[in-house]
């Protein structure tokens, strides 16, 4: 069984269709009239929806929050693109710049992240790279940054290679950040874009600091990009498992937007299982 709808105009295009029970969306949005309202409307769904989602969180390393009392940075904090609704929820006001993508696809998200208190970076490895990597080399003087790193067009869970390349030119931590949901909603998207049910669990597991040496050669940098690559992933799937199966964890807390998480985390937090190469002082090279 299928249902589609598309509706065309001069300022917007809209399709949306169901087949079975995969989800499609896509939407193309020029007028500046018609992106304010929807990125007001896509707000406000985020903190009402996400609102209703109960999620914990496991540390590698409790400092790396940056909302914790002790926090000391900047970090570059990456998550696959499919995941972003939760640190948009969760993370706003606290000093960070998005990478976003120039492709009029990003121009609701770029106001959205705005709303919820991230600064926004427009560029990609396909448009505007290098210059978003200047900008973001500024931003790093006074603030954190965050990337998803498999982004704007995949593939799916690959990381890219500008991450790296920027933790090492600006001698910059990684904090890689793996979320998981109980059996979410996905969309037909190139990422699966995972959309959490209302009232369910979502549960993220975080990694401490990764540190890349400085003055890598390529193949230097393609060595760190498959070691971060393989503890985003290690820590997604552990987080989906976790979500999956519920319950808690040992130095877990519940997590909430701004400045209620820290006071929450009330104990030491380490992971019940390191992933590989995740330790600050290892190298991010595959075992």
């Amino acid at each position: 069984m299928c249902f589609s709808l598309s509706l065309r105009g001069a300022s917007q295009r809209v399709k949306y269709s169901v087949c079975k029970k995969r989800i499609s969306f896509s939407m193309k949005i020029q007028s500046q009239l018609a992106i304010g309202s929807c990125s007001l409307v896509a707000a406000a769904v985020i903190r009402r929806w996400l609102g209703t989602v109960r999620s914990r969180v496991q540390y590698g390393d409790r400092l790396v929050d940056p909302v914790h009392q002790d926090f000391r940075g900047p970090k570059i904090y990456i998550f696959w693109h499919e995941n972003i609704l939760l640190p948009l929820y969760l993370r706003g006001h606290c000093n960070i710049a998005m990478l976003l993508s120039r492709h009029d696809d990003a121009n609701v998200l770029d106001r959205v992240a705005r709303m919820m208190g991230f600064g926004v970076v427009r560029g990609s490895t396909f448009r505007g790279g290098s210059t978003a990597l200047r900008e973001l080399s500024d931003r790093a003087r006074n603030e954190s940054l965050t990337i998803t790193p498999d982004g704007p067009r995949g593939p799916r869970r690959r990381l890219a290679i500008g991450c790296v390349f920027l933790a090492s030119t600006l001698k910059i931590p990684i904090v890689a950040m793996g979320f998981g949901y109980d059996r979410p909603w996905r969309l037909g998207t190139w990422d699966k874009f995972a959309i959490p049910r209302p009232g369910s669990r979502s549960r993220a597991v975080v990694s401490r600091p990764i540190y890349i040496p400085p003055n890598l050669d390529r193949d230097g940098l393609e060595t760190h990009r498959v070691g971060v690559e393989q503890v985003l992933n290690y820590l997604s799937n552990d987080a989906e498992r976790w979500a999956l199966a519920g319950g808690r964890r040992s130095g877990d807390c519940t997590v909430w937007p701004d400045h209620c998480a820290a006071q929450l985390c009330v104990s030491q937090h380490h992971l019940a299982e390191d992933p590989p190469s995740s330790n600050s002082s290892q190298s991010t090279s595959p075992q």
